[in-house]
């Protein structure tokens, strides 16, 4: 996929990637829902994208490098997007994003706790993140006897479900 840009300008740049309302909500859900399957981040959506729309951000963060989609090996007519190591590399913007979102708007308790455990967590826990991403994604194996930060993230939030 191509495109025309508007300027050279990085902030420019990006923003012509993931500036429309729905390519980073569609990377959040692959990141930390594990969401792989077109039905997962349909019926998964709390936000509730339309099955059109997904389809066209899948279709445009694939041409962009940010996804990669496979044939699922479990089920012929099911493809899995994975991540590719450029949306893998944004786990440190969605951790400020998020915590920039905690501190300024009206979040709910259950959906910032992951924010919060990013933030406090800082460049160290988002490497394992990340690190655990590549695993998952790539198949690029990650540092043994490392804890899990995906599943220190879910914790978190299901305790935090629990507790609503």
């Amino acid at each position: 996929m191509s495109l025309e840009h508007r300027s050279g300008c990085p902030i420019n740049l990006a923003l012509e990637v993931f500036g429309d309302k729905w390519s980073l909500i569609v990377i959040r859900d692959i990141m930390f829902g594990n969401r792989r399957h077109f039905n997962e981040l349909l019926a998964g959506s709390d936000e509730g994208i339309a099955s059109n729309v997904l389809a066209d951000r899948l279709q445009r963060l694939v041409g962009l490098h940010m996804l990669s989609r496979a044939p699922d090996p479990s089920h012929k007519q099911k493809v899995v997007y994975s991540l590719t190591e450029p949306a893998i590399q944004l786990v440190p913007v969605l951790a400020h994003l998020g915590a920039w979102g905690v501190r300024h708007l009206p979040t709910s308790r259950e959906l910032s706790v992951r924010a919060e455990l990013l933030e406090r967590g800082g460049p160290e826990f988002w490497d394992r993140f990340m690190d655990e991403l590549r695993e998952q994604h790539l198949g690029i194996p990650r540092p043994l006897g490392v804890p899990s930060a995906f599943a220190e993230l879910r914790a978190a939030y299901e305790a935090e479900l629990a507790r609503a």
